[in-house]
């Protein structure tokens, strides 16, 4: 005969509480999973760390591909592809999609960064170096701390500000022996950068609640379909799309990987990051992208690895650690009337 349901609950914490014995283990906070909460930042963090090496390569990527297609046809490529790549792995996957009231919010979510930021951001490598752009990129952890503490969402810790200072610190050393070679009105790109990184900013902190009311890769296939339609219909109208029919075999072999890993699995990975972790946290790895960059350039044209840059990915490592190990404030809790 089937136990009651009570008392299958009522085992089940007794169970929990047997099995915690010892170990120092609160098995309410296990059973709510509030003793997971750290071990989830840091999943998150370390998610998008690897994430943030492949928008590093991207850029490089980009770079290579910028004299010979424009900004709008790059991000085409990037986000055509990648969104290709996206959707039958959410179909398959059967993901949780948003709810139909916040379809709207998350597509012009996706207009502004697939679309609006993506375009300034092929601007920008066209006027400057993959490196230099990655570092006014490398900007998007202090802007996202700013916009998170206006907008309320997350206060601006003492902590996380000085683990983003060494971070950001760390960047300039590892590409200070490079700045000196920075193209002729390269400054303008950088401009632009720093300029696109605020509707970073503002996607990292908006997205994070319809991620969390319906799933990430849900999230990610939403608005990257509508930035990447509104992309190919922008193409289509301009004409830009006929230059990739004049693509070489190692620059489709660039821009599908610009597509796969540069777009898809790079934001995939992201989105999970968010899911797993605060904004401002996840936005710290950016200043792994400039790093990624400069090593991809080193392999490809046989830049020396500088001890500037071993010091710079020291102090970014560094950087990261410190703004991601700071304790959790509980939340205030305000007695209804």
């Amino acid at each position: 005969m089937k136990p009651p349901s009570g008392f299958r609950a009522r085992h089940r914490v007794l169970g929990s509480r047997l099995w915690t014995r010892g170990r120092n283990v609160d098995p309410d906070r296990q059973m709510s999973g509030e003793d997971n909460k750290p071990m989830g930042e840091w999943l998150g963090v370390s998610i998008a760390i690897l994430s943030s090496c492949l928008g590093g390569t991207a850029a490089a990527v980009t770079r290579y591909l910028v004299g010979n297609a424009d900004p709008l046809t790059l991000a085409i490529l990037r986000w055509g592809i990648g969104f290709l790549c996206v959707l039958p792995v959410a179909l398959w996957c059967g993901v949780k999609w948003p709810q139909r009231r916040d379809w709207l919010a998350i597509a012009a979510l996706g207009l502004c960064f697939f679309g609006l930021f993506f375009i300034l951001y092929n601007i920008a490598i066209s006027y400057t170096t993959a490196a230099r752009a990655s570092l006014a990129l490398s900007t998007l952890p202090l802007q996202t701390m700013i916009v998170a503490a206006v907008l309320g969402v997350e206060p601006l810790t003492a902590r996380k500000s000085l683990g983003v200072g060494i971070a950001m610190l760390g960047v300039f050393a590892a590409l200070a022996s490079g700045l000196t070679a920075a193209p002729a009105g390269g400054w303008r790109g950088e401009l632009i950068m720093v300029g696109a990184v605020l509707c970073n900013s503002f996607y990292n902190v908006w997205s994070r609640p319809f991620i969390q009311r319906s799933s990430a890769l849900g999230f990610l296939a939403v608005g990257m379909g509508a930035g990447a339609v509104a992309l190919v219909v922008a193409g289509v109208l301009t004409g830009r799309l006929a230059v990739v029919a004049h693509f070489s075999a190692a620059q489709w072999i660039a821009g599908i990987y610009l597509g796969v890993g540069g777009g898809a699995l790079a934001f995939i990975l992201w989105v999970m990051a968010l899911q797993r972790a605060t904004p401002t946290r996840v936005a710290n790895t950016m200043t792994v992208n400039p790093v990624a960059a400069a090593l991809l350039a080193t392999l490809l044209v046989d830049e020396p690895i500088t001890l500037n840059l071993v010091l710079g990915l020291v102090a970014v490592f560094a950087g990261i650690w410190i703004a991601t190990t700071e304790r959790a404030v509980a939340p205030r809790v305000i007695a209804g009337g």
